[in-house]
């Protein structure tokens, strides 16, 4: 897997891992469960650190972030209003004519397939926007 390198001494990886470790309650643990689901669907993905503290998922463009609240754990694509979400995952930012988010709460499970393949679908946007 790639990485942006931030103009910290720490890798952009170290620093979503600090962050995973740092919220230490289901928060952290969600997070590293988007991280690790976005990796799967994309092993190319690259890992950036931006805006002080969110952690940025891009591949020819930005494909996704990931936020963390006190009651939520939010997962925002940049294009997502071009996708298709058949299993209806975007729950969050519906009404732009660009992002969509998916809000996680605490206690809830994730559709893996699902999310993969909405990752799947973003980058396949981005890959076809740098080819026109």
């Amino acid at each position: 897997m790639k990485q942006s390198q931030s103009e910290n001494s720490e890798s952009p990886a170290e620093l979503i891992d600090a962050r995973i470790k740092e919220l230490g309650d289901w928060r952290g643990e969600m997070l590293g469960r988007i991280r690790a689901l976005v990796k799967q669907a994309d092993p190319d993905i690259v890992e950036e650190w931006k805006w002080r503290g969110v952690p940025v998922w891009s591949h020819d463009g930005m494909v996704c972030t990931g936020e963390t609240y006190k009651d939520v754990v939010k997962m925002t694509f940049a294009n997502g209003a071009t996708l298709q979400d058949p299993s209806g995952l975007f729950n969050s930012s519906l009404d732009g004519n660009t992002r969509r988010a998916i809000d996680f709460h605490e206690g809830e499970k994730i559709d893996e397939e699902a999310l993969r393949s909405l990752v799947r679908a973003a980058v396949a946007v981005n890959k076809a926007a740098t080819q026109s």
